[in-house]
């Protein structure tokens, strides 16, 4: 645990100095197209199912209700005008270097719930997944991403859970990177 923690913190902060100037183009780009913040703060469930705030840069509407995206009727109508190509480069997700700095977060883990997704939490706990540090990707996001009901993702993090090394994490962001330049699994 103490070698993963180790190579999250020098890993986001390379990634941290490394896309620096991206970000604050990014944040630019979104103050620009749309009305509200460059951030948007997301209340999210993080280890032991305890509650922490998590930034990603905001690629809906200011009015989009706070819900999974895939229960939104028409998700893409929410979209600011740069949200869909933010999502698509995975650019919308940079910020949660600082919750990998801070400990909330690691590069790989479950993909932290929303603190109103009730059934995943509850999922994830009964399975023991509640006890990992959520992750900025993860075993679920490479084999679907948006595209996975929650039972088949509560059983990829649960695989994660079983099969978690220092390798296995190499693997994932390996095939993370993979994923993230095809944009594959985003449907919205």
């Amino acid at each position: 645990m103490v070698l993963k923690r180790l190579f999250d913190v020098l890993v986001a902060i390379c990634a941290a100095l490394v896309f620096a100037i991206p970000m604050m183009i990014v944040a630019v780009a979104v103050r620009v197209t749309s009305h509200g913040p460059a951030l948007y703060w997301s209340k999210r469930v993080g280890k032991d199912n305890l509650i922490f705030w998590m930034p990603k840069f905001r690629t809906m509407r200011i009015d989009t209700p706070v819900v999974a995206t895939h229960l939104l009727n028409d998700p893409s109508r929410h979209l600011t005008p740069i949200g869909a190509f933010l999502r698509r480069s995975s650019l919308d997700e940079l910020p949660q270097l600082w919750c990998i700095l801070k400990g909330e977060m690691s590069l790989v883990g479950p993909r932290p719930a929303l603190f109103n997704q009730e059934d995943l939490i509850e999922a994830r706990t009964r399975a023991g997944v509640h006890v990992l540090t959520p992750g900025l990707t993860g075993w679920a996001q490479i084999n679907g991403r948006d595209e996975l009901e929650i039972p088949l993702k509560v059983a990829y993090d649960t695989e994660y859970l079983q099969r978690r090394s220092f390798f296995f994490d190499l693997r994932i962001l390996a095939l993370t990177a993979a994923r993230v330049i095809r944009a594959k699994g985003v449907s919205h």
